[in-house]
């Protein structure tokens, strides 16, 4: 066991979680969905669907049965990466968004942040079949029983959820279903207000009795494509049919004597390894806790890591780099000789050598862990709900880009550059603690600054959790959480840094969710678990 300071100096109405068998997600009815399916003797992967599913109801401004989905899961003995992120539909180029939407003052093609042009295939419902099919233990119709009820029943909307509810309501009131789904009233639900979604109850039988299939060539299929056709989208029964999630070998980065994994390309995970690799270079731990020289470091080696990540990933079957020569020694160590101690820099990318989201984790007294992400992006996502069904579906198609010359131009069939990442750290091969922090390109930034508190500064997975955090944005600016002292604040404006507040309802500085095992060696010991209290969730055990 890690010697963790098991104090937290941060304000914070949390504090951590002990059990052998726990959930720890962003709303407490869909951590204890889970849990109960953890009692009935369902596994560490059962209870992540239910809690997935459950967070589609009590959670819908950050996904729904229409987003996509990434795992990492340590079965017992080795980790399985799972990308469900979806495709383009097969009608989709550069020419067909130029004679829909025309063209930009840079003669690229305008592109939809939201309605069905902004819609690829959905993924999370075949993610959900595809980890019970591997590596489920009860019977996948059990798993839904707990959202079931929630949707016939309904709920009492938390804080932090109905805030974004309002935030996202007036921008998408006239998106195709919307308003009849998520405006019952003609407005977004108040706080503690009863909110039901029947028609997802439907929807979540008819996946469950069907193991996923319907969604993809059923009743559900059939109904998506033709509210797609009534309302002029690309998206056919064919595209729907044809899809498929893939298993990969997570990728990794070694830190302080621990392994970082993350999911592939097309997502975002490698910008977390990138910026670790070069903070190996550094000796953070002799920089005081919190202080602006420690965070300099950390803020320039994202800021690195985010340039080449915006240059050189998409899906990998269009990327001109790989991974291994991204995150190779020497690339990393030529990186971390750009970053000044004293200043702030301008970055851009190098040059390899040639060759609105949910968060959820689960463990279980086996010793099977699961670090789980689902999304519709943006909040709501496209802001399209299709009628007598409840599946609002994400806006993942913003991710690509219109320049026939960048590795992420759209295509149809192709994934694109995707933000929701779930990580998990080992040490010399056992698990350590599966985790993830939700929101945008906060993510990978979130990964950094945690692991960092833990493996640098020895902070427990709570402190961690609640200690402010800073956001690089994407023009390298940066935003800093307002409970970040005034002292550090001041140093890295000395230091150059440009500082920003960037209005932003769904993403903000993220959401962490954290599951740490007692004993890499020994399941039976347990583990403890934080969930951040920027959101309404929390972490529940037996």
């Amino acid at each position: 066991m890690k010697a963790f300071d098991w104090n937290n100096p941060y304000p914070s109405v949390r504090i951590p979680t002990f059990a052998r068998n726990v959930v720890s997600t962003s709303h407490p009815l869909a951590a204890q969905a889970g849990l109960r399916i953890l009692l009935k003797g369902g596994n560490a992967v059962d209870a992540a669907i239910a809690t997935a599913a459950t967070m589609t109801l009590v959670e819908p401004v950050s996904n729904g049965l229409g987003s996509d989905c990434f795992a990492i899961v340590w079965d017992g003995k080795k980790l399985h990466g799972l990308n469900s992120s979806g495709v383009a539909p097969a009608a989709w180029n550069v020419e067909y968004f130029k004679r829909k939407y025309g063209v930009n003052d840079q003669g690229l093609a305008n592109q939809p942040k939201r309605g069905w042009d902004s819609v690829t295939v959905p993924g999370a419902v075949a993610g959900w079949a595809a980890l019970h099919e591997k590596l489920g233990k009860l019977p996948f119709a059990e798993l839904f029983e707990p959202a079931i009820e929630i949707a016939e029943r309904g709920y009492a909307v938390p804080p932090v959820v109905a805030h974004k509810w309002e935030a996202a309501a007036a921008e998408l009131k006239d998106q195709p279903g919307y308003a009849e789904a998520f405006m019952p009233d003609g407005r977004a639900p108040a706080v503690g207000e009863h909110f039901r979604l029947p028609a997802a109850a439907y929807s979540l039988r008819r996946i469950a009795e069907s193991k996923g299939r319907d969604f993809y060539e059923g009743e559900l299929a059939e109904k998506i494509a033709a509210f797609s056709k009534q309302h002029g989208g690309a998206m056919t029964l064919d595209d729907l049919r044809n899809y498929q999630p893939e298993w990969v070998e997570p990728i990794k980065r070694d830190y302080r004597g621990y392994a970082l994994h993350e999911i592939p390309p097309n997502g975002q995970g490698i910008a977390a390894l990138i910026a670790l690799g070069i903070l190996e270079r550094f000796d953070l731990a002799s920089m005081p806790l919190d202080s602006a020289q420690s965070q300099h470091v950390q803020i320039e080696a994202m800021k690195l890591a985010f340039a080449d990540l915006y240059a050189y990933v998409a899906d990998p079957r269009s990327m001109t780099v790989t991974p291994a020569q991204m995150l190779s020694d020497a690339y990393l160590d030529s990186r971390a000789k750009l970053i000044d101690l004293s200043r702030a820099s301008q970055v851009k990318a190098g040059r390899p050598d040639a060759g609105g989201t949910i968060y959820l984790t689960a463990a279980d007294e086996s010793g099977m862990m699961i670090s789980f992400i689902q999304s519709n992006y943006m909040g709501f996502g496209s802001g399209v709900v299709v009628p007598g069904t409840g599946i609002s579906l994400q806006n993942r198609g913003v991710g690509f880009s219109m320049d026939p010359k960048s590795a992420n131009v759209v295509e149809g069939g192709k994934r694109p550059f995707h933000t929701i990442i779930p990580g998990f750290l080992t040490r010399d091969g056992k698990p350590v603690m599966s985790f993830g922090v939700m929101g945008g390109d906060m993510q990978p930034q979130g990964h950094l600054q945690t692991v960092v508190r833990m493996l640098d500064y020895h902070q427990q997975p709570q402190a961690a959790c609640c200690a402010p955090r800073w956001k690089v944005n994407r023009d390298y600016t940066l935003d800093v959480e307002a409970a970040m002292s005034p002292e550090t604040v001041a140093g890295l404006k000395a230091m150059g840094h440009q500082l920003k507040s960037v209005a932003d309802p769904y993403m903000d500085f993220g959401a962490g969710q954290f599951i740490w095992r007692m004993s890499p060696d020994d399941a039976d010991r347990g583990y403890v678990a934080a969930s951040d209290s920027r959101r309404d969730g929390q972490a529940v055990g037996f």
